[in-house]
């Protein structure tokens, strides 16, 4: 695999003229009205770097709280998916090798990443030395590595929090990779407990690449936001148990949030193809599978390219991208290239036949692909004035339950705040008009908290 990465065309051999330019721009307005439009991902992703600097506050220091995802992305509804939750210790830190340990606070605990022997991308974690405090859930993560040296077990580790003591009301899950997955009411939480890891090395060769994209500024903030390693070794390995994976949250947070609006409304699509019409069931492809060909195609064209009526242009490119990866088994981690993503899917030969000849076909259809796609081929069908009404009311009712969560992350009480109590009227406004518009309509609507989950869906 090359460091490139993903690279079709040579620069400046992109068209200047795409084809299905009026279809692009008006696929775009449809996305605008479904909430995904710039003002709409832009306040998601406030809200949410609010509530995780409310709950990082409570902590005093100890932990801090990073949203991932497509929530800190913007990209989904209140309840539409996952939320997808780093948690890092702060009196962890973890040195890549040869990185000098000398000015990290006594009171941190220092471990060394091992990678020599490890996939790449993946480490293991050598104590190198014990700060003045040592939390439980790190040091019955220990192990001898033979030779009598501490060793930082990934499985131990993870394992903690999974047989840890529940809060009442919150439903814990099986370990999804390096996740302890719960419900609390109707919400998902996917969480990782994750540990600070300083790679200069890495994000050096990061960003020394040439590139259209991101800017210079953003590469200096995807530098300065570093990096992270979570609790899963490669599956299959012999020493899974005791590695761990390399992980850059915050600066692909930025990232994502720095593509332009045509580039965003491709990585959208993108994971509607994936969900919609390949809809695997074991991972073979993912979201994060998605993410960096997008990353991909970004870096490695001229970013005036992506505009509004090139949408279906670069569409055809992203599926392109996506077949091959599926034919080869092949796709470069956009921050480590030497990680291959698709390395341990399981994908079989069947189903690599299938989806390679449906994305063949999605390639033929030009325009009408979208009609693929539920959620679009909904909003073309459907009325304009209805849609426009519904889309709009589900968008307040949206951010009105994002400032109502950070009020209460702030301490708030709902039953005395008064604007708790102003946020919650609305919505029942909002509710109530919503409800009797579908009882016009000839829908049988009983229960209007059904019609706020479905809102917020």
């Amino acid at each position: 695999m090359a460091d490139q990465g993903i690279r079709r065309d040579e620069p400046g051999e992109v068209p200047k003229q795409f084809h299905n330019e009026q279809a692009s721009a008006e696929t775009s307005t449809v996305m605008n009205v479904l909430g995904y439009g710039p003002h709409i991902r832009q306040a998601r992703i406030e809200a949410y770097k609010a509530s995780d600097r409310h709950k990082t506050a409570k902590m005093r220091g100890i932990l801090t709280f990073i949203t991932t995802g497509s929530k800190a992305e913007g990209l989904t509804s209140f309840l539409e998916s996952d939320l997808d939750m780093l948690i890092v210790t702060e009196s962890v830190i973890c040195l890549e090798d040869g990185v000098d340990s000398s000015s990290v606070p006594v009171e941190t605990t220092i471990f060394r990443s091992c990678s020599r022997i490890s996939y790449s991308g993946h480490c293991r974690l050598l104590l190198e030395r014990y700060g003045t405090h040592v939390l439980d859930s790190v040091y019955n993560a220990l192990c001898d590595d033979g030779f009598g040296r501490g060793l930082l077990s990934s499985g131990l580790y993870v394992n903690q929090f999974l047989n840890g003591q529940l809060v009442e009301g919150i439903l814990q899950h099986e370990r999804a990779g390096p996740s302890t997955p719960t419900t609390v009411g109707v919400l998902k939480r996917d969480t990782v407990y994750a540990l600070h890891f300083y790679c200069p090395s890495i994000l050096t060769r990061w960003a020394a690449r040439h590139r259209y994209w991101p800017s210079a500024d953003v590469v200096r903030e995807v530098v300065s936001l570093g990096a992270f390693v979570s609790p899963v070794g490669v599956k299959g390995s012999d020493y899974e148990h005791v590695e761990w994976r390399m992980c850059f949250n915050s600066g692909e947070n930025v990232l994502i949030n720095n593509l332009n609006d045509t580039q965003v409304k491709l990585y959208v699509l993108l994971k509607m193809v994936k969900k919609d019409v390949l809809q695997p069931q074991k991972k073979e492809v993912t979201s994060f599978t998605v993410k960096n060909i997008v990353l991909w195609i970004a870096e490695n064209n001229p970013h005036s390219m992506f505009h509004e009526r090139s949408l279906f242009h670069w569409l055809h490119e992203g599926l392109y991208a996506l077949r091959v990866a599926i034919d080869t088994k092949e796709l470069p981690y956009y921050m480590i290239p030497g990680r291959n993503l698709m390395a341990a899917c399981a994908l079989d030969h069947e189903q690599k036949r299938s989806w390679i000849a449906t994305i063949d076909e999605m390639m033929t259809e030009g325009p009408r692909i979208i009609l693929r796609l539920p959620k679009i081929r909904q909003a073309i069908i459907a009325h304009p004035e209805p849609l426009r009404m519904y889309s709009g009311r589900k968008i307040e009712i949206e951010m009105l339950e994002l400032i109502w969560m950070n009020r209460l992350y702030l301490g708030m009480d709902e039953d005395t705040d008064a604007i708790m109590q102003a946020l919650l009227g609305r919505q029942n406004e909002i509710l109530r008009e919503v409800k009797m518009r579908m009882i016009m309509e000839g829908a049988r609507v009983n229960d209007i908290q059904n019609v706020w989950s479905s809102m917020l869906m």
